[in-house]
């Protein structure tokens, strides 16, 4: 019982050391958040160009406004509005009342976002260019059986010759003969000679 506890908490460990390995083998996928402006946040007078130029955006990431609420406004444009600074007809209007608006990056197209005309003329305007994640890594295929190379040929062992029976049980009975022989010469011997030593008493 206590061999088989012991056996399970091994497994288990092995296990959890596995998946721990491939869980660091794995590229960072988890989404991130990024300031709109960094320490500046979203105002005038800012290069948005410039802060965008020293970042990477991936699907899934997300863009965080903060800005002086009784002063701007976060809207999405297509390009043109963009360059024009034209926020009449937004695609979407992120605004919330609070100067704190998130944005998801939930698209692959690039992304265009303005704030009020006087502002986006001084500046606060954000496009946003998404990099296409790393394509995922293929295995090689494992080749097909007819491209292994071919096995070496079986080797087969010859028997040694037995020997035929009969010789076999001729060379048993001769050493049986044999052995006979020497145990009944002596026993012979021994007989003849009290023979002898009886005759010679009756003779006498």
């Amino acid at each position: 019982m206590g061999r088989s506890n012991g056996g399970s908490k091994s497994a288990a460990v092995l296990a959890l050391s596995c998946c721990t390995m491939l869980i660091t083998m794995l590229p960072e996928v988890s989404a991130k958040r990024f300031i709109v402006g960094g320490n500046m946040g979203w105002t005038s007078n800012v290069d948005y160009g410039l802060w965008v130029g020293n970042q990477t955006f991936y699907l899934g990431d997300w863009l965080f406004f903060v800005y002086d609420r009784n002063k701007d406004i976060v809207v999405e444009v297509n390009k043109t509005n963009y360059e024009t600074c034209n926020g009449a007809h937004p695609i979407k209007n992120y605004t919330m009342g609070a100067g704190r608006d998130v944005v998801p990056l939930n698209v692959t197209h690039d992304r265009y976002f303005i704030s009020v005309d006087k502002s986006c003329n001084e500046g606060m305007k954000l496009h946003v260019h998404l990099t296409p994640l790393a394509p995922p890594v293929h295995l090689a295929p494992s080749p097909s059986p007819q491209h292994l190379a071919p096995l070496a040929p079986p080797v087969y062992l010859t028997p040694l010759p037995q020997p035929p029976q009969a010789a076999l049980s001729k060379s048993r009975a001769s050493k049986f003969y044999d052995v006979e022989i020497q145990i009944l010469i002596p026993v012979v011997v021994t007989i003849a000679g009290y023979m002898g030593l009886a005759t010679s008493s009756c003779l006498l």
